[in-house]
């Protein structure tokens, strides 16, 4: 009897359920990407960070050890405005520029004075006005707004670039540092790019990712010759990575597997341009494989492949760059220990490579050679 008023009700209930869905759907935009080694980070526009995959020391920060094959909100945090992640911790960078961290700390990776693993976030010690934030191996390195570099954990090589080999539970300042403007952390060596376009580089120097032309150690950062133009620097395990403002990547260190992209397997101690890869605007790099984010959207890939870190739907690891299959429109990349993220215009996160731990996100366990939608609620 009341059809007319039942359709007029049942109109404005979808209205305001469509407001509410677009409303959600806004909410949970994506902004930041970053992988850990074997576990993912994902910073939405709220301010809030997810994360899933290895949680053995409490990596993911929701207050369990629990692995995780689907996105989960990091407990108590806020506010961030980015975020890094580390092979056993992660690390966010708040708005009001203090630094947070959870996971592994038995080097004093998380920088809280203690070497006692946390499973939610806790702040580092006596940080404020950091501007950026890096992590890739069991040291953290972060940018103050005054141009120094403070660094933390893990040091056995001298990564943290202190002059010494000493690990730090809590942040200590990189020596001979001045106009940095961004930085890079690999397994065992770190990056930092000055706002001339110069690099300097520090750390383990095993296979030349320290990449001045000589396999020694570096306690102290040392200027890389020859390299100007940079616009983007990353590390991955053992292989560096620069970005030119031309376009053109240049890599160096450890090339076992093709991960330098030069069409050889010959470690480089000095920087050498990827074969065939122009328009670049983004790279990264795992632990032995690397990855390029072009101009078109489209994103590339090199090195190890045996558990699909690629994306090209094989398992056949390349010493050229090679396209990752069905994939379009990317802003971001990111490169985990043996899995990889990519983040579209549209918000959403693809993954691809090594999913034992569930790393990529897509409710399962299960490896992919090609890239699949991470499943964020």
């Amino acid at each position: 009897m009341h059809t007319r008023h039942s359709m007029a009700y049942g109109l404005v209930i979808s209205f305001v359920l469509c407001l509410l869905s677009g409303q959600a759907a806004f909410a949970a935009v994506i902004i930041q990407i970053s992988c850990g080694g074997f576990h993912s980070l994902a910073l939405r526009s709220d301010g809030t960070v997810w994360a899933w995959g290895l949680n053995v020391h409490g990596q993911l920060g929701d207050g369990t050890n629990s692995d995780r094959k689907t996105p989960a909100p990091v407990k108590g945090l806020d506010n961030v405005a980015a975020i890094a992640g580390g092979v056993w911790h992660s690390l966010a960078l708040k708005r009001d520029g203090t630094v947070w961290a959870w996971g592994a700390n038995w080097a004093g990776q998380l920088g809280d004075g203690t070497t006692r693993s946390r499973n939610t976030p806790v702040p580092v010690t006596d940080l404020r006005g950091i501007t950026a934030i890096a992590t890739k191996g069991q040291h953290s390195i972060v940018l103050k707004s005054d141009g120094t570099v403070w660094a933390w954990g893990r040091n056995e090589y001298g990564q943290l670039g202190d002059g010494t080999t000493t690990d730090r539970q809590t942040p200590v300042p990189t020596r001979a540092m001045e106009d940095v403007t961004s930085l890079a952390v690999g397994g065992y060596h770190s990056l930092a790019r000055k706002a001339d376009g110069s690099v300097l580089a520090w750390g383990s120097n095993q296979y030349g990712q320290v990449g001045d032309a000589s396999t020694a150690d570096r306690v102290i950062p040392v200027s890389l010759r020859g390299l100007e133009g940079i616009i983007g620097i990353n590390c991955g395990g053992d292989h560096s990575i620069a970005l030119k403002n031309n376009g053109v990547v240049l890599t160096w260190g450890f090339n076992q597997y093709g991960q330098l992209g030069d069409a050889t397997a010959d470690s480089r101690s000095t920087p050498c341009p990827v074969e065939g890869l122009k328009n670049v605007i983004a790279t990264d790099g795992g632990g032995d494989h690397t990855l390029a984010l072009k101009s078109d959207g489209t994103v590339w890939a090199w090195g190890s492949n045996n558990l699909g870190q690629l994306g090209d739907a094989t398992n056949m690891g390349r010493g050229l760059p090679t396209l990752v299959k069905n994939l379009d429109h990317v802003t971001s990349v990111s490169c985990g220990g043996q899995h990889s993220l990519a983040l579209r215009s549209d918000g959403t996160v693809w993954a691809w490579g090594l999913n034992k731990n569930g790393q990529l996100g897509d409710g399962s366990a299960s490896n992919r050679n090609a890239p699949v939608p991470v499943v964020i609620k």
